[in-house]
């Protein structure tokens, strides 16, 4: 639904079922309305509006503001960092995560250390595209998360809700930090609410999603619709997971996630990332070095294949972890 159907994005007008991108849209041109230093920079992002049409006639309204970039990821976020420092709020969009490797050095090595090296903020909002869908294959279906939660100095969020795609990302833009934001393309279209949420969650703080009392699964982003179908599962089983979205995974919530291990005594961290070094990997650790002794039974993770990702969807749905290799990860730890 857009323009020629009378609907308005931002809270402008009226809402009629929500999507992620939706929310992702909305929130941007809410910060362009409110906040004169904030601008949008990325390839493709003003008259043709996004690769995926996140920023859709949004440089028709803000002219001046929502701005071509040249194809050079590297020059895009160098360019951000500069402008950071200098007052302004930049938005940079990656056409896929996967093409932000080009710009590791601007975000890693500047972004990332600017503050430290200088006093000054650097409060730059990178959205990254993220995750697979079918058929995408290696290079436009990483899970890049992992690489920028390696580095201090840079905030990364992972909404996996329409309510936390529009208020985390405003919640980015206003941070005075380099913000690395992870959408799932999965999630862009086939997520949806009635409207957009009129209160927000601390981005900071995880969210138990459902409740349970044998066994918790952490997890974030798109993992989180897997985590909970696999639980609707086990309800038939006589178990009952207790789901919990990290919503950030730098900095990590600790608290609510040991506080869920506590209730349950067991635990599996899910990531769509690869398996080395990932989200799910640093939870692992936390909860065995934190809560050792809140432990029924040893704590495992599952992620992606250590592969590149494959085109074939069939390929793809087993490289991924799913809510049936999740269910059967799920019961090999509530057996022990």
């Amino acid at each position: 639904m857009g323009d020629a159907d009378g609907f308005r994005y931002g809270g402008l007008g009226f809402l009629v079922s929500v999507t992620y991108l939706d929310a992702i849209r909305s929130a941007q041109e809410k910060a362009l309305q409110d906040d004169p230093t904030v601008f949008i920079y990325g390839q493709d992002v003003g008259a043709f509006g996004g690769a995926f049409k996140a920023t859709k006639n949004l440089a028709k309204r803000y002219p001046g503001r929502v701005i071509d970039s040249p194809i050079s990821e590297d020059a895009m976020v160098g360019m951000a960092v500069g402008a950071a420092m200098e007052g302004m709020r930049p938005i940079v969009e990656m056409q896929f995560a996967d093409f932000s490797t080009v710009g590791l050095n601007q975000m890693l090595n500047h972004a990332a250390t600017t503050f430290w090296r200088t006093g000054k903020p650097c409060p730059m909002v990178l959205r990254l595209p993220s995750g697979g869908t079918p058929g995408s294959g290696p290079f436009h279906s990483q899970s890049m998360e992992t690489i920028y939660s390696h580095y201090p100095g840079i905030v990364v969020m992972t909404p996996a809700t329409v309510d936390d795609a529009y208020t985390m990302l405003l919640e980015a833009i206003a941070m005075p930090d380099p913000v690395v934001f992870c959408e799932h393309k999965l999630l862009y279209y086939h997520l949806k609410a009635d409207a957009l949420p009129k209160s927000a969650v601390p981005a900071f703080r995880a969210q138990v999603v459902r409740p349970g009392r044998d066994i918790t699964c952490v997890t974030y982003s798109a993992m989180v619709h897997e985590a909970v179908a696999a639980a609707q599962e086990l309800v038939g089983e006589g178990y009952e997971v207790e789901v919990v979205d990290l919503r950030t995974v730098k900095p990590l919530d600790t608290d609510t996630i040991l506080a869920s291990v506590a209730r349950t005594g067991r635990l599996l961290a899910v990531g769509e990332s690869w398996p080395w070094g990932g989200a799910s990997a640093e939870v692992v650790a936390r909860v065995a070095s934190e809560g050792f002794e809140l432990l029924d039974a040893p704590p495992k993770r599952l992620n992606a294949k250590d592969t590149p990702i494959p085109y074939h969807p069939n390929l793809w749905a087993a490289h991924r972890p799913t809510a049936v290799r999740i269910a059967a990860a799920l019961r090999e730890v509530l057996r022990y």
